[in-house]
């Protein structure tokens, strides 16, 4: 099968196509061919090398996969050859999905939403999961709760808002004001331009002192460093993000606030009760480009830098096609 290979960890250019074997299907395993990947912040921050003891090279990355089942494992009896499906390959446990074809252990694959493409559910399986564990095991977003969050346009906030206002919590989003009517669209009650006004100031006024009960971080830095001056009494803390700098929880301390790091796991329940949110009509999935697999060096480029050229929502490849749809900048 063809695939994209990191030789090393470096930029964009390190990416080589190439020829590679397909792994041995185990009794409870299935391998799938790929339709369709998406690309990830945790993708380029694996390239670039911060993950180096946690990769042996050459590596495929990848984390996201919506294809066809091929073959099914002989104590497998979940998926019948022909299945489509898709899930978050395991995190540091083996080959990614920047391939023609993977093997997955079956408890991590999940029956593919029948009313979306493939390319679409590729976007969703890394963020859904995400999302769904950070509001629904870690924070128990609740109805009638308030949730701050915090870049609302890009990848996983498009899927985030629309989860929290499934939950039927009201929405405040951080966004550039080109982007507001966007937010808006996909569930946002309320949206701040955090390059004109502070965003505690205005959580401040939107909640008339009271402050959110949930700030959901996809961002870091200050935005999660100031993040408690956010919150409502018994408030809570969830972020995605490492930690790059200490924390001062004074003010998290004094509010009894909780705090909590996701790191996804992944699972077949989670993609289920999104599948299930994606079957009603509750969450849809939000492609800013797409590109074929043998421009992944494009994807990571776009990703890194996509906030300049307006990239909104999931940079997704084409495994089977040659599909290229890039954003123009807003």
């Amino acid at each position: 099968m063809k695939a994209i290979v990191i030789p090393r960890f470096g930029g964009p250019d390190v990416f080589e196509l190439r020829e590679v074997p397909v792994e041995a299907v185990g009794p409870r395993q299935v391998r799938v061919r790929v339709h369709a990947t998406a690309v990830n912040p945790l993708d380029y921050q694996i390239r670039r090398g911060d993950y180096v003891d946690y990769v042996p090279l050459p590596a495929i990355i990848g984390h996201d996969i919506s294809g066809v089942v091929e073959e099914i494992g002989s104590d497998v009896d979940e998926f019948a050859v022909g299945d489509e499906v898709y899930y978050t390959p395991k995190i540091f446990g083996g080959p990614g999905s920047y391939a023609e074809q993977h093997v997955a252990d079956v408890e991590y694959v999940g029956r593919k939403p029948q009313n979306i493409s493939h390319l679409e559910a590729a976007s969703l399986t890394l963020v859904g999961g995400t999302v769904w564990e950070a509001f629904v095991e870690r924070a128990q977003l609740k109805v009638g709760e308030t949730i701050l969050i915090h870049g609302g346009a890009g990848g996983v906030g498009t899927i985030a808002m629309q989860i929290a206002k499934a939950i039927g919590a009201r929405v405040i989003t951080t966004a550039r004001a080109r982007d507001h009517e966007f937010v808006r669209s996909l569930g946002a009650d309320e949206a701040i331009d955090f390059t004109t006004e502070d965003y505690v100031e205005a959580v401040a006024r939107l909640t008339d002192g009271e402050g959110v009960n949930v700030v959901f971080d996809t961002i870091g830095g200050d935005a999660l460093t100031r993040s408690p001056l956010a919150l409502a009494a018994f408030g809570r803390v969830v972020s995605l993000v490492d930690l790059a700098q200490p924390q001062n929880l004074i003010e998290a301390w004094g509010k009894n606030a909780a705090y909590h790091f996701v790191f996804t796991r992944q699972n077949r329940g989670k993609l289920d009760s999104l599948t299930r949110l994606v079957e009603r009509g509750l969450v849809k999935p939000v492609i800013g480009a797409t590109l074929p697999l043998a421009r992944m060096a494009e994807a990571h480029e776009l990703l890194e830098n996509g906030t300049a050229r307006g990239l909104r929502g999931k940079v997704v490849i084409d495994v089977r096609g040659e599909t290229v749809d890039l954003p123009t900048t807003r």
